[in-house]
């Protein structure tokens, strides 16, 4: 069994359906979409080669900027979010009463599409008939805001049901780090005299640090390239208030069946998700790695 598995044509033989799938699903189509945002194309007549006359309008879309601008702001929230997310998780990895309880309560979420949550939300945020302004008309507001149609507020409406919806995902991430420390650290901490403040900010975040790190890149990211909800609620609207990055693309592309430009709105989030990734490692580099 050995002598095969050192085998480089059975790794190769193992290796390639996954590799195969890989090169359909992922490489192939970066590559596509970078052809296609040389070319002005509807998405069904001729392709016409332009070479960067789209990239030179994207510079000058204000926009795409716009978009761009709010996807930053979303990743900024979820980056925020995370403490809050942290912080929970601190708790529920504690002997607290009902812990239990809360560990499925928080996972709810994640168990919703997105579609389902986008609706949801939608009947929360309703001007005459959801509950958050019947709850504000109790409270005596007389007229309360019409959450998704101000443009003042729709795209800070729509941050609040994303950062819901991923809360168990980063909650459980968490709980599983800190449930993964030794025990015998904790208890060595405790008998040198560590309060429960001490043993969170001294000891637990120093040993969770790299699964932190993973944490924001995947908040960065994943807020970068965010569409399915904010197309569900606000479809970008109103008036481009809510418009992300994946939202402008999907705009140009399937709506205005300018499939060239819409390409290079998609290539030109694939290299900002890059840049983000690199910078966001690049800052949070250390050459202390704590073992336990």
């Amino acid at each position: 069994m050995n002598k095969m598995m050192s085998d480089k044509k059975v790794i190769a033989l193992y290796i390639l359906p996954s590799l195969l799938l890989l090169l359909t699903l992922v490489y192939i189509p970066i590559v596509m979409t970078g052809y296609y945002s040389f070319m002005k194309w509807d998405g069904i007549g001729r392709m016409e080669f332009i070479a960067l006359d789209n990239y030179k309008e994207l510079l000058k879309d204000k926009m795409f900027w716009k978009s761009v601008y709010h996807s930053f702001l979303l990743a900024v929230f979820s980056v925020i979010s995370l403490a809050g997310y942290l912080a929970v998780s601190l708790v529920l990895s504690g002997k607290i009463k009902g812990a239990h309880l809360l560990r499925k309560i928080y996972l709810i979420p994640m168990l919703l599409s997105s579609v389902a949550i986008a609706q949801l939300w939608l009947r929360i945020y309703h001007p005459s008939n959801g509950m958050l302004n019947h709850f504000l008309l109790f409270l005596g507001i007389d007229d309360p805001p019409n959450w998704l149609a101000d443009p003042s507020i729709a795209l800070y409406s729509i941050f609040v049901p994303i950062i819901w919806q991923y809360a168990g995902f980063y909650i459980l991430i968490y709980y599983a780090a800190l449930k993964s420390i030794p025990a015998s650290i904790m208890e060595a901490a405790i008998i040198d005299g560590a309060n429960p403040w001490q043993l969170a900010y001294k000891i637990k975040l120093p040993l969770i640090a790299g699964v932190v790190k993973v944490t924001i890149v995947l908040a960065v990211v994943g807020s970068l390239k965010y569409f399915d909800l904010i197309y569900v609620m606000t479809g970008g609207g109103p008036n481009g208030a809510s418009e992300v990055i994946a939202s402008y693309m999907y705009q140009k592309a399937f709506r205005s069946f300018n499939f060239g430009y819409g390409s290079t709105v998609a290539f030109s989030l694939l290299l900002i998700c890059v840049l983000v990734t690199w910078l966001i490692r690049k800052l949070t580099r250390s050459n202390e790695e704590i073992q336990y």
